[in-house]
């Protein structure tokens, strides 16, 4: 089956855990420029067992670990099933699977990622070649395995001059002096539904809570003066680094919820700010679960000078999806999908592994 004008399907689960996106698309190439179609799409949210076994997961031991991840990988390819009959599609048309998992540990700087879902189990239960495991190469390469995104933004989305995703991380990505420099910026969403999920809800709908709460100057201090935000790009941001310094700095200052909101979303509307402060005015384009964060958006229209522009709700939703699908796409036709000027590796590599029997 021909690679580069196909369709496939891309999968993803982000950190915040709002639910797998699943997306059937197609790529084409004329020229040397890329173009794609979304020909549908479904967010599928975890059910209670499963958001449960996540959320927990970097606490099993080696072998509990162990079923998790083929325990996923069959979940995933069940999930990938259903949605095929629901949209009455034919697995013989389909040119490959590409999967992100659900990242469970990242560590840059002790050479660790993990994303589990098993490609094999996926692989077996749909019968449709997969490709995943996008970050563990860069990884090796020392680079920080993040963020692979931007690719996307290069050669789907060039028509803006920064790309921002609000999701469980704020992560941006931009071109200047011909050279393209992306980063994680802050934990986002990753925090915000921590503390949401204390008084029984998912997340903060639209920013309703936080609206209503005040901004504590010395919780704010104290946040924008964490180390991480000292440092230069290429950099990366996981699990590991909120639990350990975020949460922890937060809990001590004890403010009642509507301020604990208000005050982290003024954090991250002030490190974004930060982020894109002083560069050439341009087209700001957002997507991920934070865009629909009303109370969010406005802030941070309020405090740029940057057009913001907030695209179709499959676009939001469904980025990243469809980003690593292209990522498997420029895999399967020898492409480089993970580019060192993000991540800080040594070289260029094209990412994933291949599991087609």
């Amino acid at each position: 089956m021909d690679a580069t004008n196909s369709k496939c399907i891309g999968i993803m689960s982000g950190t915040s855990l709002d639910g797998i996106d699943i997306i059937l698309c197609e790529f084409n190439e004329v020229n040397g420029k890329i173009s794609h179609h979304i020909q549908c799409s479904e967010t599928i949210d975890y059910p209670t067992n499963w958001k449960e076994k996540l959320q927990t997961a970097h606490t099993l031991n080696a072998y509990e670990f162990t079923k998790l991840d083929y325990q996923y990988g069959i979940y995933i390819g069940e999930i990938i099933c259903s949605f095929m009959d629901k949209n009455n599609l034919n697995k013989e048309t389909i040119s490959f699977i590409a999967s992100h998992g659900h990242t469970i540990f990242h560590n840059p700087t002790e050479h660790i990622t993990c994303q589990i879902g098993d490609g094999t189990s996926i692989y077996a239960t749909t019968g449709i070649r997969v490709i995943y495991d996008f970050r563990r190469l860069d990884i090796t390469l020392k680079g920080q395995g993040a963020p692979l995104v931007p690719i996307g933004d290069l050669l789907l989305f060039n028509d803006y001059q920064f790309c921002l995703n609000l999701g469980g991380f704020s992560n941006i990505s931009y071109s200047i002096n011909n050279k393209r420099i992306a980063y994680d910026i802050s934990p986002a969403n990753i925090v915000l539904n921590h503390y949401t999920h204390k008084i029984g809800l998912s997340y903060d709908d639209k920013g309703s809570i936080a609206s209503r709460g005040a901004v504590q100057m010395d919780l704010l201090s104290a946040l924008n003066n964490l180390q991480y935000y000292k440092q230069l790009p290429p950099k990366s941001l996981g699990r590991e680094w909120v639990e350990e310094k975020v949460l922890p700095l937060i809990d001590q200052f004890q403010y009642q919820m509507p301020d604990i909101l208000r005050t982290y979303s003024e954090h991250i509307v002030q490190q974004v700010s930060n982020s894109i402060r002083g560069l050439e005015t341009g087209k700001l384009l957002i997507t991920g679960g934070g865009a629909h964060n009303t109370f969010l958006i406005e802030r941070l229209k309020q405090s740029t000078k940057h057009t913001v522009f907030i695209p179709k709700k499959e676009v939001i939703d469904y980025k990243e999806a469809l980003i690593f699908a292209l990522l498997g796409w420029l895999k399967l036709n020898h492409k480089e999908n993970v580019l060192a000027t993000y991540t800080g590796a040594i070289r260029n590599s094209i990412s994933g592994i291949v599991i087609d029997g």
